[in-house]
C-alpha cells in the first residue's frame, strides 16, 4: 500500500509539472537607452529620475554608463509597462528638442 502511495504522489508531481506553463510568469523587457552626440547628459539624468525613479547617483552611473558603452539598461518590466516607459521617453525628448533612442528588447 504505501508503494502505491508513493506512486501517487509521483504521479501528483507530474500534473503539477505539466500545469505550471498556464501559470509562467510573462515576459520580461529591458528598456535600453541609446547613445547620441547630441543629447545633454542633463537631461539624461532628467529622464532616467523622472520615468525610472532613479535618485541623482544611480542615474548619473547609468547615464555614463551609456555614453560609454553606447547604450545602457534603464530597467527591467512587463511588455506593457516596458512600452509605456519608452513612448513617454520618446515622447519627452521629442518635445524637447532631444535625439534621444530609447528601446526595448526581449530580455
Amino acid at each position: 500500500m504505501g508503494n502505491d502511495d508513493e506512486g501517487g504522489t509521483g504521479n501528483d508531481t507530474g500534473v503539477i509539472t505539466r500545469t505550471k506553463p498556464k501559470l509562467k510568469k510573462p515576459s520580461l523587457y529591458r528598456v535600453l537607452l541609446l547613445n547620441d552626440d547630441f543629447t545633454p547628459m542633463e537631461f539624461v539624468i532628467e529622464i532616467l529620475a523622472r520615468f525610472f525613479q532613479m535618485n541623482m547617483e544611480q542615474a548619473t552611473q547609468v547615464m555614463l554608463h551609456v555614453h560609454q558603452n553606447g547604450v545602457g539598461e534603464c530597467g527591467v518590466y512587463t511588455y506593457e509597462v516596458a512600452e509605456t516607459k519608452v513612448t513617454q521617453v520618446m515622447d519627452h525628448a521629442r518635445k524637447h528638442q532631444h535625439p534621444l533612442q530609447c528601446v526595448m528588447e526581449k530580455k
